[in-house]
């Protein structure tokens, strides 16, 4: 990202990011096992357990923090 997008994120500097995965229950759960299998994860358990989406009616979601 440039300089000029950071300075737009609402976020500070030692505020850590998130990654939302939501889809099928099965799409959240193979894409938490992509994470881990690429080595973008050391561990599975930085995942939230997989939950019925609040938003999205029919989905689930798992939410990464780093």
């Amino acid at each position: 990202m440039t300089t000029e997008f950071n300075e737009l994120l609402p976020l500070s500097p030692d505020e850590k990011g998130q990654v939302w995965i939501v889809g099928s229950r099965d799409w959240v759960n193979h894409k938490i096992n992509e994470f881990y299998v690429r080595r973008l994860v050391n561990d599975r358990v930085h995942f939230t357990p997989i939950i019925p989406a609040p938003f999205a009616p029919g989905k689930f979601m798992s939410v990464l923090e780093q």
